[in-house]
């Protein structure tokens, strides 16, 4: 292993560091920033708006303009999409990420995003459908089998958790049944159905697309 890398960057034909060095010169003024990031450097995989900033005050910042929606993922099989929606999630800025079923998860496509996201379990999907309909929130399952809406025409709930089952079996029936409905995203090639974590990506862009405000300054572009 590469000891010069930090373990979270995803690209290894990238730069040899990711983020900041140092702090140089007087210190800036904040409760939120980490004493640690700014003597030694922050290289964390954050926007430059965060940088030096500690995990709990981005946290927070971000809990301030978190969106509506929520992402919920089966969880029997140790799915590796499961860290890729995460980290998904987190770049759209979820309300909360739901896991179902086993409590552990494999973590690695995350990239550490699961520490800024709220990340809850849950022992079966009853229970998610409960805890989500104290909320109001309109639970939607994907699944491409006869009978679901296209995602592509229907009217998102603007407060609605999008449910991904395992790749391969997809939603389980008792996920079937706790849903209030279930959507399929169009297709017109030869496979029978994309990467969960693909289709997880596409409907959290869909809900972005019809109720994000792209007007100010927190939908980052690249820039700082």
């Amino acid at each position: 292993m590469d000891d010069s890398r930090a373990p979270y960057d995803p690209m290894p034909y990238g730069p040899e560091e990711v983020g900041v060095g140092p702090w140089e010169g007087p210190w800036p003024e904040g409760e939120q920033y980490d004493e640690e990031l700014l003597r030694h450097g922050d290289r964390r995989n954050v926007v430059d708006r965060y940088r030096y900033w500690s995990l709990e005050a981005i946290r927070a910042d971000l809990d301030t303009r978190r969106h509506d929606f929520h992402v919920a993922i089966e969880n029997w099989r140790h799915d590796f999409n499961i860290g890729t929606i995460v980290r998904t999630a987190n770049a759209f800025l979820a309300a909360e990420v739901h896991i179902v079923g086993n409590r552990r998860w494999n973590r690695r496509g995350a990239m550490v995003t699961d520490r800024y996201q709220h990340v809850r379990h849950h022992p079966t999907v009853t229970d998610l459908a409960t805890y989500l309909h104290h909320q109001d929130v309109t639970l939607l399952g994907i699944d491409n089998l006869p009978g679901s809406d296209h995602l592509e025409t229907m009217a998102l709930p603007r407060r609605v958790c999008f449910l991904f089952g395992q790749e391969g079996p997809g939603l389980s029936e008792a996920a079937r049944e706790a849903c209030d409905g279930t959507f399929s995203i169009a297709q017109f090639g030869s496979t029978r159905s994309i990467n969960a974590s693909a289709a997880a990506a596409i409907a959290m862009h869909a809900w972005v697309r019809e109720y994000a405000d792209l007007s100010g300054e927190d939908a980052w572009r690249g820039g700082s």
